[in-house]
């Protein structure tokens, strides 16, 4: 099964962690900018940072056969820093040219304050003004439910298209305000402080997989990009299809990101890949078909 890795820091992970993505099924990862671990001081070092992640990362994702994306943002922990951010933003536009870059990410809100809720609404206009497409953090635990509702309140005041921006980090208490406002949301598969793959599950059963991403935004943290697949099989462990995981890790994807044209990839119908495997002479897994109970013995 192919699966798109949509939020995923790969300038904190090691090549090993591109080979188990690529074997285990992975075909392009996605990331978006985020926080040094300090604050930066000048706006070359993000510049540079862009770079690093745009130009280099793709070199050793290829490595591996897998696409590589990036997105460009002031991550709202940096954001207090008005002056500081308004300069980074100058230089967008620049990066908006790059052909693997597919908008801004992840602005948001960190501790809700005023000048991150200005420079997130500075972020989000600028994304707007130059179509691209936006992907939102939403803050961690003791602030989220507050963090999120902030979120949807700025944005009602913007002109988004809501299909082309992406909240992500939601957990059981605020996906519900996200979906019903016509976002699309995110479920970050990174323990401690976000969602588990049992919980992911949990709440992809109950609420569907429509404008749904799933993914594992590992980072220099305690993290794991293997919780994508993990969840995965989670997914068809509860007796769900393998067109149905296609759907969520591969399709939904396809279905937010393919928005922005620079990314191209299709999108897949298990029943096609298997005649096109056929064709060639190949023999590809089957669906397993459920047996049923045995009777057990008559001991009388």
């Amino acid at each position: 099964m192919q699966i798109i890795q949509p939020h995923y820091h790969a300038i904190a992970r090691t090549a090993q962690d591109y080979e188990r993505m690529a074997m285990s099924g992975v075909v392009a990862v996605c990331e978006p900018a985020f926080w040094a671990g300090f604050d930066r001081d000048y706006p070359e070092t993000f510049i540079d940072y862009f770079r690093q992640i745009g130009e280099f990362e793709p070199t050793r994702a290829a490595e591996y056969g897998i696409r590589h994306f990036f997105w460009v943002a002031v991550n709202p922990k940096e954001a207090e820093n008005q002056e500081l951010s308004r300069e980074v933003l100058k230089k967008f536009p620049d990066f908006f040219k790059m052909p693997n870059c597919l908008g801004v990410g992840e602005t948001g809100l960190h501790k809700s304050t005023a000048n991150e809720a200005t420079i997130f609404e500075e972020q989000v206009s600028l994304a707007i003004e130059y179509d691209q497409l936006i992907l939102i953090h939403t803050p961690h635990l003791e602030d989220k439910t507050h963090g999120t509702r902030r979120i949807l309140e700025i944005l009602e005041g913007l002109p988004v298209d809501r299909n082309r921006v992406w909240i992500d980090h939601a957990e059981e208490h605020t996906i519900r305000p996200i979906l019903d406002a016509g976002y699309w949301s995110g479920f970050t598969l990174y323990p401690i402080t976000k969602c588990s793959p049992k919980r992911a599950v949990d709440m992809l059963e109950m609420y569907g997989r429509e404008r749904i991403l799933v993914n594992s935004s590992a980072d220099w943290g305690p993290s794991d990009p293997f919780t994508l697949q993990e969840c995965v099989c989670e997914y068809r462990r509860r007796g769900n299809s393998l067109q149905d995981a296609m759907e969520i890790f591969y399709n939904n994807p396809v279905r937010f990101l393919g928005q922005n044209p620079k990314f191209d990839l299709p999108m897949l119908k298990v029943e096609e890949m298997r005649e096109e495997a056929a064709a060639l002479g190949e023999h590809p897994a089957e669906e397993p078909v459920e047996q049923p109970a045995e009777e057990p013995a008559d001991r009388t």
